[in-house]
């Protein structure tokens, strides 16, 4: 048996742009590719990480101990990543992190059996920062989580800033899901800004941006959000969300192919998929391939062959995996669009330009992962 582990948060703030969506979207691959490999039957399972990260290593070390789990995705929470990551590289077993954010993994933290696939916190500020800077909007206040995920952006956006002109004039750090965003609110308004930089995720991204309108901080300073999943503009909606700028990794509304994979999706969840659960479904689909090429479900094996092969589908376009783990793909600048732009449920963003892999992603020269530095 081939079994493979959803490592996830299934009750916090990340449930809804991973959880029972990403355990959906992993079912869909391995029915699609015919429920068996090598003729074993594939198996999935799954467990909520609670976004602690020992939560989320005893889980991933009692998977790759004592129940045969082969693989795991997901993985939702930079600071649960960065455990399961260690974990892979003292055991030879391979994660596929589908929904983790902090480049971090890439970089520090690379292991020879861990693969970063759908985004990460170098891509998703990249393409905002520079867009912003090209505007004129020089001066930034970042206000992000504290922890992982946060100061992973907050250190990519600095280094962007620093290149293109920018200048940082103040951070603060919120605990993750908070329940009051005011003072740290108040903080971002009395700096004057041009743009105040959201460097966190989901509930708390659209807790903030509602609370600056409330406040009224928002014409007069620009938010611009670093990770803002589609489900989460479903949640804040199109008065709040129009015009912001973001990049993705995907978008269900793009082409034929990823509209028919996201209604199939949407029978099944009664929402249209994050990039997580795109990703996700794509992650295994290509990792069962690997197994099947290689005859072989050993970690190191199946790593080696996923860094081989071109990944290519309704996805991933012009997609490689590299030596420092780094699943390279095109990634997507897109704007909210006006309330009076969205002609049906789910119509919400304008693709604006498609990034190249190349571009989005960290530079192999950059890397500080001792695995490119040693190849």
């Amino acid at each position: 048996m081939v079994r493979i582990g959803v490592l996830t948060d299934m009750s916090g703030p990340y449930a809804d742009t991973a959880g029972k969506g990403s355990v959906e979207a992993v079912k869909m691959a391995i029915k699609d590719f015919g429920d068996t490999v090598l003729g074993k039957k594939v198996e999935v399972v799954w467990a909520d990480h609670q976004n602690k990260a020992d939560v989320g290593a005893t889980h991933a070390r009692t998977w790759f101990d004592r129940e045969g789990v082969d693989v795991i995705v997901d993985i939702n929470n930079s600071a649960v990543a960065v455990a399961v990551n260690n974990l892979a590289r003292e055991r030879g077993k391979l994660i596929i992190n589908t929904g983790g954010a902090s480049d971090i993994l890439t970089n520090e933290y690379c292991a020879p059996t861990a693969i970063h696939y759908t985004y990460d916190s170098y891509a998703l500020t990249n393409g905002a920062v520079r867009g912003m800077l090209s505007q004129g909007k020089k001066d930034w206040f970042i206000l992000g989580v504290d922890y992982a995920l946060g100061k992973a952006m907050a250190a990519n956006v600095t280094e962007f800033l620093r290149e293109g002109g920018g200048k940082l004039v103040g951070m603060t750090f919120h605990p993750l899901n908070a329940s009051d965003f005011s003072s740290f609110l108040l903080q971002a308004q009395a700096s004057k800004a041009s743009v105040i930089n959201l460097a966190n995720g989901t509930s708390d991204t659209v807790n903030t941006i509602k609370a600056a309108y409330e406040f009224g901080i928002t014409p007069k300073q620009t938010l611009v959000p670093n990770l803002l999943f589609i489900n989460d503009v479903h949640a804040l909606g199109l008065r709040y969300g129009q015009g912001m700028v973001l990049t993705t990794g995907f978008y269900w509304d793009r082409t034929e192919a990823t509209r028919a994979w996201s209604r199939r999706f949407f029978e099944k969840m009664k929402k249209m998929p994050s990039m997580i659960h795109a990703g996700g479904y794509s992650a295994v689909t290509n990792y069962l391939k690997a197994v099947q090429a290689t005859k072989s479900d050993d970690g190191a094996t199946v790593a080696r062959q996923l860094k081989k092969v071109p990944i290519e589908d309704f996805f991933a376009q012009n997609g490689k995996v590299r030596e420092d783990g780094r699943m390279v793909h095109d990634m997507y600048l897109v704007q909210i669009k006006k309330p009076e732009e969205s002609r049906y449920s789910w119509d919400y963003y304008k693709v604006l330009r498609t990034i190249p892999g190349d571009e989005a992603f960290r530079p192999l020269s950059k890397s500080t992962c001792k695995l490119v530095k040693a190849s």
